[in-house]
């Protein structure tokens, strides 16, 4: 039986949804290209099937030695740890905008403009779009780099 024939598991397709989204956070691919082989990935049946969802973008980086493995399974990484604490923070701040924005409404007598959109919208899809590409928030790396 030929390699490209071997079936594949649940295991090896998490790990190329991961390399997908290195290749994103990489500028290799964009969101809809992202998306299409996202399907393909949860498609495939067989090494060969995998194998070209990934033939036209660079071989991934060698893994980390297998002492650097053993201690990042020990505790989680600092971007999972501070993931919650960014979500924290963008609630905190537009429920602060939400109780000004409604008590000034109040104090005119009618709903004045709906400004808070503009402290919580862009702010949330940059959350958003850090989590479908892995990258997660900028504070969480610059923090995890010091």
């Amino acid at each position: 039986m030929a390699d490209d024939d071997v079936r594949i598991g649940d295991a090896e397709r998490e790990q190329a949804v991961q390399q997908l989204r290195g290749h994103v956070g990489s500028g290799r691919l964009d969101l809809s290209e992202f998306e299409q082989r996202i399907d393909a990935v949860y498609q495939a049946r067989t090494r060969g099937e995998l194998a070209a969802v990934f033939a036209d973008l660079p071989a991934p980086a060698p893994a980390p030695a297998p002492v650097a493995k053993a201690l990042s399974r020990s505790a989680p990484p600092a971007l999972l740890r501070t993931w919650p604490a960014a979500w924290a923070q963008w609630l905190s701040v537009g429920v602060l905008t939400l109780v000004i924005w409604a008590a000034t409404s109040l104090a005119a007598g009618h709903p004045l403009y709906f400004w808070p959109m503009w402290v919580v919208g862009p702010w949330g899809l940059g959350l958003l779009l850090g989590g479908v590409t892995g990258t997660g928030p900028r504070c969480a790396r610059r923090s995890a780099a010091h």
